[in-house]
């Protein structure tokens, strides 16, 4: 039976976040379904889910999560390596529902069960309700019979967060120090909350996320750790363009950090794609829900290769049909030589406001 442990911390109990760069045991996928937030049913997003599922497996374990009218549908149409799982869930972004991993030195792992509002709550939150999101982390931990640690008092979504798995994270204050999230706590007792609850020891601080981010600034489209002192950053060499002055921000910032443990950065620059838009006739394809965040032809999206994410043995990248696709591809071999890369056609999933690593959630390998 997996435990909920109340009177502790995973700092003061010797756990850490690992770095997504880090051996996994599996990663996660939600199906996605929601009319509101997948256009034509979500039946284009299912064909993409198909396609990321499938390439993972190949690599390590795979869960997907449906609801029970999708079960029969999403089994017929994934691989047989894949876990097929009926789970109620309100929404389909897995990375941010407040579902933490943590591993120790013993070779054990434990969880973590943060508060989750729907990026926001009833104050700029994207749909209503989230009741079923909330209870998300506890499920899933019971599932693999995995204690976790009760940190329900704080909302923390994975896709606000980047660790190098040796006590560094990374923080949009756009995100985390947003009232909608945790009210009117202080910068420190965010950093506090985080230190304790994922055994780190340095917060570093960016001040926004990209523009047209529906999440309210979160960080997995501006940076990730490629390993310990190692970081891609999204950019544009466009001084003109909307996004340089976020991304030289970020780039000036974490070039005058150092970690926790005193190293200075090397920083990959990463080239964005064009702006993808909206179009007349996608925005024909979602559901007008009175409850949920409306979408808007020609609607600018939050787009970038950094939203990709790492199985064992390789790193998944999104492409775009872009001209930049292949030189994303060709630039994280170059820093990855030890891992494959692999481009997915994932240009879908953009429409909906995120990407493969909004998209997954990785289990480490303990």
């Amino acid at each position: 039976m997996a435990k909920v442990i109340k009177n502790s911390t995973p700092k003061k109990d010797g756990f850490r976040i690992p770095g997504e760069f880090e051996p996994h045991k599996g990663s996660i996928i939600i199906w996605p379904e929601k009319g509101f937030a997948f256009r034509n049913g979500g039946k284009p997003a299912q064909e993409v889910c198909v396609i990321v599922a499938n390439t993972i497996a190949e690599y390590e374990e795979i869960t997907v999560i449906c609801s029970a009218s999708q079960y029969e549908n999403a089994r017929a149409r994934l691989s047989d390596d894949v876990r097929v799982v009926e789970m109620s869930t309100n929404e389909a972004w897995v990375q941010d529902k407040g579902a933490f991993y943590l591993v120790n030195d013993k070779g054990e792992m434990r969880g973590v069960q943060f508060d989750f509002n729907a990026y926001g709550g009833l104050e700029e939150g994207l749909y209503f309700p989230w009741d079923l999101d909330k209870q998300f982390s506890r499920k899933l931990f019971e599932l693999d019979h995995i204690d976790s640690y009760d940190a329900r008092h704080f909302i923390l979504e994975g896709g606000a967060t980047q660790v190098d798995g040796e006590g560094t994270i990374i923080l949009t204050e756009e995100c985390n120090l947003n009232p909608n999230r945790n009210g009117d706590m202080t910068k420190e007792e965010v950093e506090r909350n985080c230190k304790e609850y994922l055994g780190l020891d340095k917060v570093i601080w960016i001040k926004r996320g990209m523009l047209y981010d529906e999440t309210g600034g979160h960080i997995d489209d501006i940076c990730f750790f490629v390993r310990p002192g190692v970081i891609a950053l999204s950019w544009t060499d466009d001084v003109n363009h909307p996004q340089y002055p976020v991304f030289k921000e970020a780039y000036d910032i974490l070039n005058q950090e150092t970690d926790a443990k005193g190293r200075k950065f090397e920083i990959h620059k990463i080239n964005i794609p064009e702006i993808i838009y909206i179009t007349e006739e996608e925005n024909k394809g979602f559901d007008i829900v009175g409850d949920a965040a409306p979408r808007e032809a020609n609607q600018p999206l939050a787009v970038t290769y950094i939203n990709g994410i790492f199985v064992n043995g390789a790193f998944l990248v999104p492409l775009f049909n872009d001209t930049r696709d292949q030189e994303a591809i060709k630039k994280y071999q170059e820093i990855m030589p030890d891992r494959k890369v692999i481009g997915l056609p994932t240009k879908e999933w953009s429409l909906s406001g995120g990407n493969i690593h909004c998209m997954t959630l990785a289990q480490p390998r303990p």
